[in-house]
């Protein structure tokens, strides 16, 4: 029997929403709001730029939009690592990552260094001459520290110095966006390893590592249980506004990295905005996608970006520390101004919890892999203007293509009555006697609440500032 394209579909946040569970607005974990407090010096910029981060440390802080973040991840499927759209898959290749980020995408890969028998405090001891003494968990170290220690570099400072407080800066940079986790607040020391020599560094494919990262990163957040994602969600973001018109902000100054060209003010925004998103992706037309929006700006585009863009269909495994991905350019050939096919089957996912023997060997695979990059070049006939009837066709047989859900005022209030029913039946049955007595009174309040809701049997919302209850038209989280 063929298993189906998305056999992960129990798991997926769409399933949840199809029946009417919603989980909300995911919390974005990227953290750049604080990179401005970095006040590199010129010999510091240059370490940057040799390190291969000299265009990237230029983007800076990006204000995110986390609903519509929330609404393109709902879309991915990590089956196939790409967007499932109604006019077909999507996804974010290794040519935009240059051109957004300004990182390599050719070089080697980012699998991480680890010297036997040093542990964490000695390598920070080595490399950033400080010991981090209470801010060190296991092989992570506090953001705060490195920022409060190195985010300014002495005056006369030595050779040696500088290179301390560079590192700093560089492991925070990278640990705040690119390898952002779930927790930005710890870093790990294990990065120090990557920058030990800069011009080492240099040659790293950083923007294929940011790439494989991101990619796992929206892939697990794509997962019906999970509520946080981490990873480069600027260049998700940059990536959303160059191919899609769905509150697209207002193009600044043409400036490389192209990132920089959605670096303006943006609007206040609402958490409703998901439901306005999801609408809007659901009614997704070929017409109003930009599938080749960078043409217009290649002039701005330094040539040493030029020279690896063909990398963007390369059908290839990423690798960034600890995680190993899949490159289906061939799933997404209009991005490439190419006639879309049917494309081939997909390899399962293995356990992304398997045990580190199975990671080395992962990548050792992979790692053959993307040394044959330049020999994986997708090719496809028949131009941009081909039939693509038979592809749509396949597609949407495979593929959950819509998920906004067009429910009735009344079937809402039914939903939030039972709700409330539970949590009066669960609340029944607690014992508030051990509780203080403002804590008690708070419970028993939101208690009777509650049954007042139950027993009028309309909708409402508890005013914050008073104790009266206001009547509301409809439910907030349902308006557009």
């Amino acid at each position: 029997m063929t298993m189906p394209v998305l056999y992960e579909q129990d798991k997926h946040v769409s399933s949840a929403i199809l029946t009417g569970q919603e989980r909300g607005v995911l919390r974005c974990q990227e953290r750049t709001s604080l990179l401005h407090h970095w006040k590199l010096t010129n010999e510091q910029i240059e370490l940057v730029e040799k390190a291969g981060f000299g265009w990237f440390r230029l983007i800076g802080s990006i204000s995110l939009n986390n609903s519509l973040i929330s609404a393109l991840v709902e879309r991915w499927r990590r089956e196939t690592n790409t967007f499932h759209f109604p006019c077909g898959e999507m996804t974010i290749t290794l040519d935009e990552v240059s051109l957004i980020l300004g990182l390599a995408v050719d070089g080697k890969p980012v699998v991480g260094v680890k010297e036997k028998d040093e542990d964490p405090s000695q390598v920070c001891q080595r490399l950033l001459g400080k010991l981090p003494k209470g801010e060190l968990s296991g092989n992570r170290v506090t953001a705060k520290w490195l920022k409060e220690s190195f985010a300014e570099c002495p005056k006369g400072a030595t050779t040696k110095e500088v290179e301390y407080h560079t590192r700093a800066y560089l492991i925070y940079l990278i640990g705040s966006t690119i390898f952002a986790t779930t927790d930005p607040s710890k870093i790990s020391v294990d990065y120090l390893m990557l920058f030990e020599d800069f011009e080492r560094a240099g040659e790293y494919a950083w923007g294929a590592a940011a790439l494989a990262f991101l990619y796992r990163q929206i892939g697990n957040a794509s997962q019906r249980s999970q509520s946080i994602i981490g990873g480069c969600l600027t260049l998700l973001q940059c990536w959303s506004y160059f191919h899609l018109n769905i509150d697209r902000p207002k193009r600044t100054t043409r400036q490389f990295p192209l990132a920089l060209l959605w670096k303006g003010r943006q609007q206040s925004r609402s958490k409703n905005d998901l439901f306005k998103y999801r609408k809007s992706l659901d009614d997704l037309d070929p017409s109003n996608v930009s599938w080749c929006p960078f043409e217009g700006d290649l002039d701005i585009v330094p040539q040493s970006v030029k020279d690896n863009l063909l990398l963007g269909r390369s059908r290839t495994k990423l690798i960034g520390p600890k995680v190993v991905e899949w490159h289906f350019p061939d799933r997404c050939m209009k991005q490439f101004g190419l006639c879309q096919v049917i494309p081939g089957d997909v390899p399962p996912r293995k356990n992304e919890k398997s045990h580190d023997e199975d990671l080395v060997e992962d990548m050792n695979t992979a790692d053959e892999e993307w040394m044959r990059r330049r020999e994986r070049i997708v090719e496809n006939v028949g131009g941009g203007n081909g039939d693509e009837t038979e592809y749509m066709q396949w597609f949407n047989s495979i593929t959950v293509p819509k998920l906004h859900r067009d429910t009735s005022l009344e079937a809402d209030i039914m939903n939030v009555q039972a709700a409330i029913l539970q949590f009066d039946e669960v609340a029944s049955t607690l014992s508030l006697e051990d509780l203080h007595p403002e804590e008690r009174e708070a419970i028993e309040e939101a208690v009777m609440s509650m049954s007042n809701a139950l027993r009028v049997g309309d909708w409402y919302e508890a005013s914050t500032t008073t104790n009266k209850r206001k009547r509301r038209e409809e439910p907030t989280e349902w308006s557009e």
